[in-house]
């Protein structure tokens, strides 16, 4: 054979290993297994079997079952980008004095990393009622979707044969303690995914549902939080705002005089949850979760709606736990099971900050996030506890410019000279001769157009516009403060909330099995990590048939065999 035909086939034999690669990895890590997947057609061929399988393949040839975590806590950072992720990490450093880029957030610290794709089954750039279904149950699906496969969105008698088992319904059933904590209502697309099925995210309380489906049989997403006992206990903790979704129109809330509940139906489930745990406490503020401390079964509800931003956390008349104070409420609880226990920690207003064009707000409640992150590792061991730390997709939030190392995060561009670095030190200017800031988004409603409600030019926080005029042109920013905590950033596209941005976001971890996180993976393999990386959930998913030889979990587990009446027959 020629020089030249022996170069032809060594690069045939490694495009060929490449090509090979490029699907689902081969079981070289520590404690890898390999696993097989049919490959099928995209995306016809992607049922819910093929989506539960090549997740338990990814997760299972990266080492994944070589864990023995007997904890799970999983932190999502709602819209949480990896932009958003480095202007807090900058945000956070200046705040304390510092230049502010060599700065890391508490989990930037983990030894593990990797990149989650995000997509939906029907959308490139997805939302967090499907990105969060599928790292709650291994399963991608459609947008909108709360733990059912993928269907026709709006559509019950669709959905009711697709449920899918979450591992916070696994661990219930493996007789582990779950707890769930937001600062979202509890109702909400990424709280939900870990109990609740729908295949619409918005029917939240019995008033969102329409008649049609709840004579199909579906129910809404508050009075599930409830049900989802009867696959264990249900959650022991469940942390978070949306007083609205579980009382009634007859109910005064306890903090705001001038607001009742939302629901119709004449069922208060507080009061309801309150029957099923005579022993657990239910909450409002700060001072009665502090009461609560020693109590073995936690209920807060902090807010008729939503739980504040962090920094206006200080204006509520009752007092209003920070997202850190949760946490440690929910381990403190949780942590007294023997059995071990799987807990999810949302930030969730950092997408809305970045739905409403403001960085202050998503900057700082990222921070919040990462003192909560904190927090679970101080509480914690690295020895028997896996902390996942990720998001559900990412925003529209730039970082731009040429701003020289330690320009505030939020102030406008100085430079010396853009990239050639010719110059002094000095406000950079756009070609129009006018500056602009680090920080903007590629759309929102930080539009500078005219609307119904702000006029031309800069917008201040809140703004949520229903129309729109042309801009004319540019702001001049110089005599603006774009660092105060309510301006809201430029917006390219005019448009009521900013968008999600379809492009990858990070994984974190620390912990047993966090070894096997790494690469890029399909979103739906967090779920695999997790379950594979904690024997009790293995076990469980084994004990039910769904393991193959290897004792990898590869099929698609039937809600109904985990629930406790089947655990009887």
């Amino acid at each position: 054979m020629s020089r030249s035909t022996s170069l032809v086939a060594a690069i045939a034999t490694t495009l060929l290993l490449g090509a090979c690669a490029s699907g689902t990895p081969a079981a070289t890590a520590p404690g890898a297994v390999a696993v097989d997947v049919p490959a099928v057609a995209h995306p016809a061929g992607e049922t819910p079997q093929w989506w539960y399988r090549s997740g338990a393949a990814r997760a299972a040839g990266s080492g994944a079952m070589d864990g023995k975590a007997k904890n799970v806590i999983l932190f999502l950072g709602d819209g949480m980008s990896l932009t958003t992720v480095a202007a807090a990490r900058i945000f956070e450093g200046q705040r304390n004095g510092n230049p502010g880029e060599e700065n890391l957030l508490s989990w930037e610290r983990f030894p593990a990393t990797a990149f989650s794709k995000t997509y939906n089954t029907d959308s490139q750039t997805p939302d967090s009622a499907g990105t969060m279904t599928a790292i709650t149950t291994g399963v991608k699906t459609h947008m909108g979707a709360i733990g059912v496969s993928a269907g026709t969105r709006n559509d019950c008698a669709d959905s009711l044969n697709k449920g899918l088992l979450t591992w916070l319904q696994l661990a219930d059933s493996a007789h582990m303690a779950t707890g769930i904590v937001s600062t979202a209502r509890l109702t909400h697309a990424t709280p939900a995914a870990t109990y609740a099925h729908s295949p619409e995210r918005n029917w939240e309380n019995d008033t969102d549902v329409p008649d049609a489906a709840k004579a199909a049989g579906c129910t809404d997403i508050a009075q599930q939080l409830l049900s989802t006992a009867r696959y264990g206990r249900g959650p022991l903790v469940a942390l978070g705002g949306g007083r609205g979704e579980f009382t009634t129109v007859e109910e005064r809330d306890p903090e705001y005089d001038d607001k009742v509940g939302q629901r119709l139906d004449g069922r208060s489930l507080v009061t309801e949850w309150q029957q099923a745990h005579p022993q657990g406490a239910y909450v409002w503020n700060a001072k009665q979760l502090q009461a609560a401390r020693n109590a073995p079964a936690l209920l807060g509800l902090f807010e008729p709606d939503h739980m504040r931003y962090e920094i206006e956390r200080k204006d509520d008349p009752s007092g209003e736990p920070s997202l850190a104070e949760l946490t440690k409420a929910a381990i403190s609880t949780l942590s007294r099971h023997k059995e071990g226990y799987v807990l999810m920690v949302e930030g969730a207003r950092i997408d809305h900050a970045n739905h409403s064009g403001n960085a202050y707000r998503a900057l700082s409640d990222t921070v919040a996030l990462s003192d909560a992150v904190r927090a679970a590792v101080e509480a914690t061991s690295d020895q028997d506890t896996l902390i996942i730390v990720t998001a559900d997709h990412s925003h529209t939030l730039n970082f731009v410019g040429y701003p020289a190392r330690g320009n505030p995060i939020l102030g406008k561009v100085k430079d010396k000279g853009g990239e050639d670095g010719v110059g002094g030190l000095d406000v950079a200017r756009d070609g129009l001769g006018l500056p602009y800031t680090t920080l903007s988004y590629a759309n929102g409603p930080g539009y500078t157009g005219a609307t119904n409600q702000q006029p031309a030019g800069p917008k201040v926080y809140p703004h949520n516009p229903s129309s729109f005029d042309p801009a004319a042109g540019r702001p001049d920013l110089s005599h603006v403060d774009t660092e105060h905590p309510d301006y809201m950033q430029e917006a390219l596209v005019p448009t009521k909330s900013e968008t999600h941005g379809g492009e990858d976001v990070g994984i974190w971890a620390r912990g047993p099995g966090s070894k096997a996180i790494r690469g890029t993976m399909e979103q739906n393999t967090i779920y695999h990590m997790i379950v594979q990386a904690t024997p009790r959930l293995r076990q469980r998913l084994c004990e039910a048939g769904t393991c193959d030889a290897q004792g990898v979990p590869v099929d698609l587990p039937t809600p109904k065999a985990f629930e406790r009446k089947a655990d009887a027959n």
